[in-house]
């Protein structure tokens, strides 16, 4: 019965000149990289880790979150399980197994991270780095390698050739790159006179951190801006213009976080240009409401427009779709495969799209039929294509997968404490 389905979706797609097995092709070629701080709150392992800080805030308080790397990686497990595809996982280094240790963050090695790369050759998955520059005593004040304190700056930017390093030998071990992405929530909560000079100590430190040279099979450097953060509202040191400057001189990837911009602000217009002066876009998928309040990602508009762009401009092989939101008001695991599902989704919704029909009309300055199709090729069973998306890849295809997640939830989550 659902071979039947899907062949009646194919054909009416193909009426429209679109190839849906070459649409479900590349989908099964495109990873999502799942991170590993929505199963435990941005928690990480570190020994006597505090509370979270950055500006950053994991609302609610739902039952079962991971307590030891073993528990998250289970989580991780189940989740990867119910996301067709083969994808990747985001470790920020505060994941750290540290055995009881007392290590500071510029003093880690790719060692604190080998049962994460053995787990993930195992299983065939990617994975990706972030150093952490949050939850710390040197980052108490809100500054870190904007710092003032050149001993300060020096610990950070330690940690930052760390993590590179780090991600070096993982994508060495696992024969895959290794995207390390570099986030700091270094700001101000009101007015703010000296932004010039932290700015300056950002480059400086940046550049210290990069001066390394690395073989990019293995790591790749990116960069990420945002407008604001709770205690950070009037100034942040790494904004949209500076890193996106400092990206295109150091021809470093750029991250746009969906959640790092202005409420009413789209960040799918940005691609196209960005793209333009830095090599690739490193893209974290989350969904602000009101502000950066990391909602999991949902099949709307934004989210859909982004990938769109995608594949409009032939984006596909320079940009890296990664999840960002830390949601603990609703079960863990069915965010994880939610937000997912629903990025894939979009994905597909783009690739589904009649392109080429309706860049002919554009080009030929017609209008009129370009509004039309757009609004026709919504009707079309979309819906089919996914659900044999997710047959071919062994995936549930519709809302029977919670049963799983409900499952797991009941035998395992219930237990922690």
């Amino acid at each position: 019965m659902n071979d039947n389905h899907y062949a009646s979706a194919k054909e009416q797609y193909a009426a429209l000149g679109v190839d849906t097995e070459a649409a479900l092709e590349t989908m099964a070629r495109v990873p999502v990289s799942l991170q590993c701080w929505q199963g435990d709150d941005v928690g990480g392992f570190e020994k006597d880790a505090g509370p979270l800080t950055g500006g950053i805030q994991a609302t609610g308080n739902y039952p079962g979150k991971a307590r030891t790397p073993k528990e998250l990686r289970r989580d991780l497990e189940t989740a990867l399980s119910l996301i067709p595809g083969r994808h990747r996982v985001n470790l920020h280094a505060c994941y750290a197994e540290l055995e009881g240790k007392k290590i500071e963050r510029n003093a880690y090695t790719a060692g604190q991270f080998t049962a994460w790369v053995d787990w993930a050759k195992e299983r065939g998955l990617g994975l990706d780095f972030n150093p952490t520059y949050f939850s710390h005593p040197l980052s108490a004040d809100g500054f870190t390698l904007s710092h003032r304190d050149e001993g300060v700056r020096r610990f950070w930017i330690e940690h930052g050739i760390a993590c590179r390093r780090i991600a070096a030998d993982i994508g060495r071990r696992l024969s895959q790159t290794v995207i390390t992405n570099f986030w700091i929530p270094d700001g101000s909560k009101d007015a703010t006179v000296s932004r010039r000079r932290h700015r300056e100590w950002l480059v400086q430190s940046l550049d210290a951190v990069f001066a390394e040279k690395i073989d990019p099979a293995f790591n790749r450097d990116a960069v990420e801006s945002k407008l604001f953060g709770i205690g950070f509202e009037s100034y942040t040191v790494g904004s949209h213009e500076f890193y996106l400057g400092y990206a295109a001189s150091r021809q470093k990837i750029i991250c746009l976080d969906a959640g790092h911009f202005h409420p009413t602000e789209t960040i799918a217009d940005k691609i196209s240009s960005v793209l333009l002066f830095v090599p690739e876009v490193l893209l974290h998928v989350s969904r602000g409401v009101r502000w950066d309040s990391d909602h999991v990602v949902v099949l709307d508009d934004a989210t859909r427009a982004l990938m769109e762009e995608i594949v409009r401009g032939d984006y596909l092989g320079r940009v890296h779709i990664g999840m960002d939101y830390f949601d603990a008001s609703i079960n863990r695991i069915a965010a994880w495969i939610i937000g997912a599902r629903s990025t894939q989704k979009a994905l597909l919704l783009a690739l589904l799209e009649p392109r080429e029909r309706l860049r002919q009309f554009e080009d030929a300055g017609d209008f009129s039929s370009r509004l039309a199709l757009f609004e026709e090729a919504k009707g079309l069973p979309a819906g089919e294509v996914w659900n044999e998306f997710c047959r071919r890849l062994d995936v549930p295809a519709g809302f029977s997968w919670m049963e799983t997640v409900k499952k797991y939830e009941r035998d395992v989550l219930s237990l922690r404490k």
